[in-house]
C-alpha cells in the first residue's frame, strides 16, 4: 500500500506525520469504525486518544498547548483519518478549524490564555454555532440573540447541526447572534459560550445517514448569561469573523473528501484483484480499470490543488477562493469516486459489512457542510468579479 505521495511541498516531516497518523488509524480506528456507525454512537474514549496523539491543538502555538504545526500538516491528519472513517475525521477537523480556529485568530490574550489550554489538552472539545432552522447558506438569517444587561449578554435562541456540541467532552460552543440593530440591518456579533453557562442546553441528534459516529447537536439558549468579556472580536464583527472561520473549514471539508475518495478508492482497487468473473481478475476488464485509472486521475489532481492552498495560507496570501474550488472539487469527487467504488462492488457493495457502504453514506455530507456546492459556485463567481 502507498504510503508517501509525490509533491514539492511535501517533507520529511509531512511524511512521518502520516505514517503515524494512517497507523493510528488503522490500529485504533478501523477495527472500532463500523460499530460506531451502526450503533450512532460518539465514543469518548477513542476521541481522547485522538487527542493524546496532538490532534486537538494542531495549528495552534505551543504556549497555548498546540503542536504548532503548519496547516498543510493539518490537512493531511483529517486527510488520513477520513481514509479509515469520516466521522472520527469530523470531529477533529470541526474542533480545530471551527473551534479553536476563531479563538486563536480573533481572541484577546485573555481569551486565549482561558480557552486554548483547555481545548488542546485532549480532553475537552468546542463547537462553532452558526446553522439554525431559517439560517443556514443564508448566514445573516440569524434570529437568535443576545442582549447586554448588567455586564452580562443574555442568549436566546437555537442552533442546529453543530458538531462537537453535545457529547460529554464538549466544552462550549461560539455562537453568532444578533446584538443590536444598525439602521434596519441586523448587528452580528460572536460570543463565546460556555456548556456550564445558565441557561445552556443541549441535545444530541441521532438518526443521521452520515457520521454516525460524530457528535451533532441542538443548542438551545434559554436567557442564557455569558459575561461581557467573551465578547470574541468586536461587537458586528460576528459575520466577518464566521466567514473567514469558513474558509479555513472549507479546507479540512477537502481534507475530508480527499481521504474518503483515497480510502474508497483502495477498497475498490483491492476488491477489483480479487473478485473473479469470467474466468479472470475483474480488474484486468477495460471497463473497470479505466473507471480505477480515472479515479486515480481525480485523486491526484484534488491532493495537489489542496496542498497547494495549504501553502497559500501557510505563507499569509489569500486563499479564500482557492479554498472554496477545493472544497468544491474534492467534495464532488468525493462523490463520483464512492459511486463508482460501490459500483465496483456490486450487489456487495449495498451491505453494511462492507467499509464502501459506509463511505458511499458519508461522502453525501461534503457537499453540503460549510458551504453547499451550490454557494460555492456563487462564492468563486463574485471572487471572479461576476
Amino acid at each position: 500500500m502507498e504510503q508517501h505521495y509525490n509533491h514539492p511541498l511535501l517533507k520529511n516531516k509531512h511524511n512521518n506525520l502520516r505514517l503515524k497518523i494512517r497507523d493510528f488509524a488503522e490500529k485504533e480506528i478501523r477495527p472500532a469504525a463500523a460499530e460506531l456507525d451502526d450503533k450512532g454512537m460518539f465514543s469518548n474514549e477513542l476521541t481522547k486518544r485522538m487527542g493524546s496523539l496532538g490532534l486537538l491543538g494542531m495549528t495552534i502555538p505551543k504556549q497555548f498547548g498546540g503542536q504548532d504545526l503548519d496547516t498543510l500538516s493539518y490537512i493531511i491528519a483529517v486527510e488520513e483519518l477520513a481514509r479509515v472513517d469520516s466521522s472520527q475525521a469530523a470531529t477533529i477537523a470541526a474542533h480545530n478549524s471551527l473551534g479553536i480556529g476563531p479563538i486563536l485568530q480573533f481572541g484577546n490574550e485573555k481569551q486565549r490564555t482561558k480557552y486554548l489550554h483547555l481545548l488542546t489538552t485532549g480532553k475537552h472539545l468546542w463547537a462553532f454555532g452558526l446553522t439554525e432552522v431559517n439560517a443556514g447558506s443564508d448566514a445573516k438569517a440569524t434570529e437568535s440573540n443576545a442582549i447586554l444587561s448588567k455586564k452580562h449578554w443574555i442568549i436566546n435562541g437555537e442552533k442546529v447541526f453543530i458538531t462537537n456540541s453535545s457529547s460529554d467532552l464538549s466544552y462550549g460552543t461560539t455562537v453568532q447572534l444578533i446584538t443590536g440593530l444598525k439602521g434596519d440591518k441586523k448587528e452580528l456579533s460572536t460570543i463565546l459560550v460556555d456548556r456550564s453557562s445558565p441557561g445552556y442546553f443541549c441535545e444530541r441528534i441521532s438518526n443521521k445517514m452520515v457520521w454516525r459516529a460524530a457528535d451533532t447537536g441542538r443548542l438551545t439558549f434559554t436567557n442564557c448569561k455569558v459575561p461581557e468579556e467573551n465578547l470574541l472580536g468586536k461587537r458586528g464583527e460576528g459575520l466577518q469573523i464566521m466567514l473567514e472561520t469558513l474558509n479555513s473549514g472549507r479546507l479540512s471539508i477537502a481534507a475530508m473528501g480527499l481521504g474518503l475518495a483515497q480510502g474508497a478508492f483502495e477498497i475498490s482497487l483491492a476488491y477489483s484483484k480479487k473478485r473473479v468473473q469470467f474466468g479472470q481478475p475483474i480488474s484486468k476488464f477495460q471497463v473497470i480499470s479505466f473507471k480505477l485509472a480515472e479515479i486515480a486521475t481525480k485523486i491526484d489532481l484534488a491532493r495537489n490543488y489542496l496542498y497547494n492552498c495549504c501553502w497559500l495560507k501557510d505563507n499569509n496570501l489569500p486563499f479564500a477562493k482557492e479554498a472554496s474550488i477545493a472544497k468544491l472539487y474534492t467534495s464532488e469527487i468525493a462523490k463520483e469516486v464512492a459511486d463508482e467504488a460501490l459500483q465496483i462492488h456490486g450487489a456487495y457493495g449495498l451491505f453494511k459489512n462492507n467499509d464502501i457502504e459506509r463511505f458511499y453514506r458519508d461522502q453525501r455530507i461534503l457537499q453540503i457542510g460549510e458551504g453547499t456546492s451550490e454557494i460555492l459556485k456563487l462564492v468563486i463567481a463574485r471572487k471572479l468579479e461576476l
